[in-house]
């Protein structure tokens, strides 16, 4: 063992591992993770609170067909979850036959993600993608072919040329023929077509493999069939439940990954060639290009597995301190593992440095406690945030680890998603949803910028942070403390809904657990509970406590933490318990939203603001009474009793290290490490 370590250098095994990657690369395409069309069975609507073991079961049924795709490579999968004939429910997943497995996962994964948040109430759902097709219902599917729902789309471009149209279609239906032949399993076709000596066309047909190949051509044909009029543009996209119909005037499909389907009929060209065709080239072609993608499967498998050889061998024997790495992380924390596995797509690395130039300047967003944020357009033209774990700070690890396995199963539409993560080449990479409007900071403490914060804009952001804490206390799989909640880690989208963010300071509870202590406190003073920052001991009430503060920012536009600059001898909470008391709460009213606002509002948030706040956290309320009480009008609110001042008084937050030029704090994290006192 010795011996070979000295041969193999990690230069060399670089190198080699580079071989291996680069050649994946040029062989798998990324799905495509906006989605066509969705559809929402109306008729037969879910409420959670009434059959929450339908809901349990959906999650269940969810988290298998994920699993089932990272783990099968097959394309296809159907299941069921439940017993009985009111809370059982079937899925099913389709991937095109010509993406990698690794990106078939990926989309699956954005399936299950986004299927939820447009249809969380449904018990019958479907959700199509470029490049997968995700479905279930409480009623059996399997092996019926459903006519409807039915979704198209045409190219733009139209032709007058009706003998185009027919060429193309008589091409499509040889796909047809080719996809549902006796000898075909896949029930899958692609190929291109000649339209003339300078332009060329492509076409795919997929059927789900839970049906026969007559039912598929019956399908297939009824798509075809039922195109709306006019017929006079040659790209479309025809999707029904157990088929799909593609065409289009670029390779949008891989060619180097299709499947080679037995007897498949060559596709003519319509137009004729001024050279003189060898005899069946087409066969000689197939069988040519089925040798050499046999030769070569069989060579990058046994790089790859050389390549694991070597590099657990350099990994066991080189241990010159270089921590850090992926294998640290995974052998430290075997649950990281399952979760990669289960829950969230591994996304390579080259393609994240692609997608932010190399990690350019350009693209930095900002800076955080243990690593920079990138922003990154996807090769499907997605934006991405991208966090980055500095390679040289230890500090972060178990943060990063909180990530991977919290929110990756957290589904919120109030918390920020998480759509990959990438342990590779000694790096550590998490690729959230992007929030075009950054953080509430960004906001909310600039003069110029607060000014499109009117009330009722502020009120849907306290709302919304509320809901998303009644979430992880409450209704989670995991009932989770946040433990740093501030404004920068409330970040903002399209629509400026508020999304909860940075879980790498959160912490598991149990269902009866009241509270834990621990020696290393962390997150940021001005939002930590006196408890929890004099002595360690954290609850749901700690959260409480930093939703209270953000309450009283978010009105009054001005931070807890600096507020004795601008008012001496005061604190945010110190200052509006006197107005409290003298009866002018209303004065605590940032002034620009004195046009827009509901006095009635305003001192209703200010009330529960200072309830969240109190000394004592027996005394604060739990999240779903503070939701209730933002819900509803006619409720009765206890008197507040006195906040702690000290810690807000004292303390002195640790300010974001942001890159200026860009004036952003998306994706942060701040992390204070200190001492009990």
């Amino acid at each position: 063992m010795p011996i070979a370590m000295s041969i193999i250098t990690r230069p060399m095994f670089i190198s080699l591992l580079f071989f291996v990657v680069c050649f994946i690369k040029q062989n798998i395409t990324l799905a495509e993770s906006n989605n066509y069309y969705h559809f929402c069975d109306n008729t037969t609507k879910l409420a959670s609170a009434d059959n929450p073991l339908y809901q349990s079961n959906l999650n269940d049924l969810l988290l298998k067909l994920l699993s089932n795709a990272n783990n099968d490579g097959q394309g296809f999968w159907n299941t069921t979850v439940g017993n009985t004939t009111t809370t059982t429910v079937y899925g099913s997943y389709l991937c095109r036959d010509d993406i990698s497995s690794i990106f078939c996962h990926y989309c699956v994964y954005s399936a299950r993600q986004e299927i939820l948040q447009r249809c969380p109430n449904n018990t019958a759902a479907i959700i199509w993608y470029e490049d997968c097709m995700l479905r279930y219902s409480n009623e059996d599917f399997f092996g019926i072919v459903r006519a409807a729902p039915f979704w198209y789309v045409y190219g733009i471009n139209r032709t007058g040329d009706s003998r185009k149209v027919e060429n193309a279609d008589d091409f499509t239906n040889r796909l047809v023929t080719d996809a549902t032949m006796d000898k075909s399993t896949t029930l899958f076709a692609a190929n291109e077509y000649n339209v003339s000596d300078t332009e060329k066309w492509y076409g795919l047909v997929q059927c789900s493999r839970d049906i026969n190949s007559s039912s598929c051509r019956n399908c297939l044909e009824s798509l075809l069939n039922r195109r709306p009029e006019p017929r006079d543009r040659m790209g479309m996209r025809l999707l029904a439940p157990n088929c799909l119909v593609m065409r289009d005037n670029y390779l949008f499909f891989n060619l180097d990954n299709l499947p080679i389907t037995p007897g498949a009929s060559p596709v003519p060209s319509p137009v004729s060639s001024p050279v003189i065709p060898n005899p069946n080239p087409e066969s000689k072609k197939g069988a040519s290009k089925a040798i050499i993608l046999v030769i070569i499967i069989v060579a990058v498998t046994l790089a790859a597995a050389l390549s694991a050889c070597c590099y657990c061998l350099w990994c066991r024997n080189n241990t010159d301190g270089q921590e850090g790495t992926s294998d640290l992380v995974l052998n430290d924390h075997p649950q990281l593992e399952d979760s990669l596995k289960a829950d969230l797509p591994i996304m390579p690395f080259s393609i994240i440095k692609h997608c932010t130039n190399h990690f350019s300047d350009e693209s930095k967003l900002g800076r955080g406690g243990f690593g920079s944020v990138y922003k990154g357009v996807l090769p499907n033209g997605k934006h991405v945030a991208i966090k980055r774990l500095s390679r040289t700070s230890h500090q972060g690890l178990e943060e990063f680890r909180n990530e991977v396995i919290f929110i990756a199963k957290l589904q919120h539409r109030n918390l920020v998603r998480l759509l990959g993560c990438c342990m590779e080449e000694n790096e550590k990479v998490l690729v959230y949803e992007y929030m075009p409007n950054s953080s509430l900071d960004y906001h909310l403490f600039d003069e110029s910028k607060r000014k499109q914060l009117d009330w009722k804009l502020r009120l849907n952001i306290i709302k919304g942070i509320a809901k998303g804490l009644c979430y992880l206390h409450e209704e989670s799989r995991l009932r989770l403390i946040h433990r740093d909640l501030k404004p920068s880690n409330i970040l903002l989208d399209e629509k400026m809904n508020p999304k909860i963010s940075d879980f790498g300071l959160a912490r598991v509870f149990g269902i009866d657990q009241e509270e834990e202590n621990t020696r290393r406190i962390v997150g940021t003073y001005g939002y930590m509970a006196p408890e929890y920052a004099m002595e360690g001991i954290f609850s749901v009430k700690s959260d409480v406590y930093s939703f209270g503060v953000l309450i009283l920012e978010i009105i009054n536009g001005r931070k807890n933490g600096g507020f004795h600059l601008q008012e001496p001898g005061q604190t945010l909470l110190k200052y509006a318990w006197r107005l409290w008391n003298e009866g002018r709460v209303l004065m605590l009213m940032d002034p620009l939203i004195e046009t827009s606002c509901t006095p009635n509002e305003v001192a209703k948030c200010i009330h529960i603001g200072l309830l969240c706040v109190q000394d004592d956290a027996a005394d604060r309320p739990t999240m779903p009474n503070i939701a209730s009480m933002l819900s509803n009008d006619k409720v009765n609110l206890p008197n507040p009793k006195e906040p702690a001042f000290s810690v807000g008084r004292a303390a002195v937050e640790q300010e974001q290290l942001t890159e200026t030029s860009k004036n952003c704090s998306a994706n942060e994290v701040t992390i204070s490490d200190i001492g009990p006192r």
